[in-house]
């Protein structure tokens, strides 16, 4: 006997939601922001430049560059690689609005380019049909924290004199061919939002080996202008110079002395991320209806969100009706994401449905699980009860 779904009026999983992610913050975090309070500087401190060199030291990179948010990162790498007016950059149909909105900021046009149909990151073949005459960057997102082909796409790159941005905003923690994600292109681009794998409140993070990259970064993040006021203080001198256009886009040391104290706790997260995302896999595997995300031998993904497919074909009713009976359930299921070019700013541009396929029929399948460092064993059962239950229900 099937049991009765909560939506239909049956009793749910669990009584409280269960959120698909959420920050954690411990006593040392309050702590190391109530020291950058009591101190001297509450922005173009020395913490900023703290957390630059331990998160360049993480992920192998020369250089990090720390931004306001993880869109700025982006803005910031864009501008960086010079994307003008008239430029176009290929970037992964399915993705979030900002992997692309970077490239307009500079006047650019985003190319949209189709996914993989197993790991739905960017297809290295849909890259080279896109490259025009007009393309000077690639931006490859690292989907759910499972690398892109670094390998192919900076060949691709290589072979066509163009930019390789890196968005691994899903990826921190993650490797590729056994090297951490953020030493690898030339540039990556991090979010520390409150649901990614550290957070620093909002903020994000430009990685490179190039220190002319870097020094550009630090540059547009502070209007241009190629001193800040600390430095400016510690010489005691007044003039500045703007030498470029650039944006307020700098982080403060509250943020950054909340990102250094979770760096350090980085690896114990990431490895629960791990085993919630196995102890998926093994409920998940060959069950009917469901399709576990692809993870790849030669990388280690950082597990951001955990990507479930409905095989609709198995079940007698959509996305929509599966979302609707998990979150009746109790479980904050979300869905990552609606292809860029399907929103309503895009479709106002001239963009049309149909561009990437592969993405578009991903996505009318893809439901996120909720997984973050401080779900605990019995959350993680509830989420595989809650979708096996309603898989069962709604099984054909």
């Amino acid at each position: 006997m099937v049991e009765r779904l909560a939506i239909d009026g049956g009793r749910p999983v669990r009584t409280t939601l269960l959120p698909y992610g959420r920050q954690s913050v411990e006593d040392a975090d309050i702590e190391a922001v109530v020291r950058v309070l009591r101190s001297d500087w509450l922005t173009t401190g020395p913490v900023v430049g703290q957390l630059e060199g331990a998160f360049a030291t993480r992920v192998g990179a020369a250089y990090a560059v720390v931004v306001n948010s993880g869109t700025a990162a982006l803005h910031a790498a864009t501008s960086a690689a010079g994307i003008r007016p008239g430029d176009e950059v290929i970037v992964p149909g399915l993705t979030f609005a900002a992997s692309a909105n970077c490239v307009i900021y500079q006047g650019g046009t985003p190319v949209f380019a189709d996914v993989r149909p197993d790991t739905l990151n960017l297809d290295p073949a849909a890259v080279e049909a896109a490259i025009t005459p007009h393309t000077r960057a690639i931006v490859a997102v690292d989907y759910s924290g499972q690398p892109a082909d670094l390998d192919e796409l900076g060949a691709i790159a290589r072979q066509h004199d163009l930019h390789l941005i890196e968005d691994a905003a899903h990826a921190l923690g993650a490797t590729y061919h056994g090297r951490p994600v953020g030493g690898i292109s030339p540039l990556s681009t991090f979010s520390l939002h409150p649901v990614k794998h550290i957070t620093t409140g909002e903020g994000g993070v430009i990685t490179t080996q190039d220190e002319s990259l870097a020094q550009r970064m630090r540059w547009f993040r502070n209007h241009g202008i190629t001193t800040d006021h600390r430095q400016r203080a510690e010489k005691g001198g007044w003039f500045y110079e703007m030498v470029d256009l650039g944006y307020n886009y700098r982080l403060p040391d509250l943020n950054c002395a909340l990102g250094l104290s979770q760096l350090d706790r980085l690896d114990a997260w990431l490895a629960r991320r791990r085993a919630i995302a196995r102890s998926y896999d093994a409920a998940f595997t060959g069950a009917p209806g469901l399709t576990p995300p692809v993870s790849l031998p030669d990388r280690e993904p950082a597990w951001h969100i955990y990507p479930l497919r409905l095989d609709l074909d198995q079940l007698r009713v959509g996305r929509a009706k599966v979302f609707a009976a998990l979150r009746a359930e109790n479980i904050g299921v979300n869905v990552h994401y609606i292809p860029v070019y399907w929103h309503p700013y895009y479709q106002a541009l001239g963009y049309r449905k149909g561009i990437c396929p592969r993405a578009e029929e991903a996505y009318e399948r893809l439901i996120t699980l909720p997984l973050f460092p401080a779900m605990s064993d019995r959350d993680v059962t509830d989420v595989i009860e809650a979708v096996r239950k309603v898989a069962r229900a709604y099984q054909r």
